[in-house]
């Protein structure tokens, strides 16, 4: 099974960059230092941020589709990140360290299956879920905040 996996768009967070923290306090956004590796993982670029970095987190609204799935949930983004992650069958490093739910949806946004793997065989669960040819795309999750990471899309 061939899949692609995204990050985010640098593009929506842009304009955080650089703010005060006041600033950033005013939009329930916290500026971190990261202080430890990994710990950090930024859902632009699909790795960890490095020590001594800033980090953003924020809540982002990671299912927009207009079902009752429709979900937004706390990330990290890395302070200056610019370079979109995509790839063709290559799970990134921060993906791939973690326990992930992997939640499959119709091309309407509604869930339809659901797994729990390792981050180690998560290409064995999205060929699962895609064996399913109702299943439209997926998202993971970091399973043990629920922290949304990455789309997967079948290509």
């Amino acid at each position: 099974m061939t899949f692609r996996i995204s990050g985010l768009s640098p593009e929506p967070f842009k304009a955080l960059f650089g703010l005060s923290d006041p600033e950033l306090d005013s939009l329930n956004i916290k500026r971190y230092r990261v202080d430890t590796r990994p710990g950090f993982p930024d859902r632009i670029e699909m790795k960890e941020a490095e020590i001594g970095q800033n980090v953003l987190l924020l809540n982002h609204l990671c299912q927009p589709a207009h079902t009752p799935y429709r979900a937004s949930h706390a990330i990290f983004i890395r302070e200056g990140a610019s370079q979109q992650y995509s790839a063709i069958d290559h799970v990134p490093e921060s993906v791939r360290i973690r326990l992930l739910s992997l939640r499959a949806y119709s091309e309407s946004g509604m869930m339809i299956d659901a797994d729990v793997v390792e981050g180690a065989t998560v290409e064995e669960g999205i060929a699962r879920l895609f064996a399913n040819p109702e299943v439209s795309y997926i998202h993971a999750h970091n399973a043990k905040r629920g922290c949304y990471s990455c789309r997967i899309d079948r290509v």
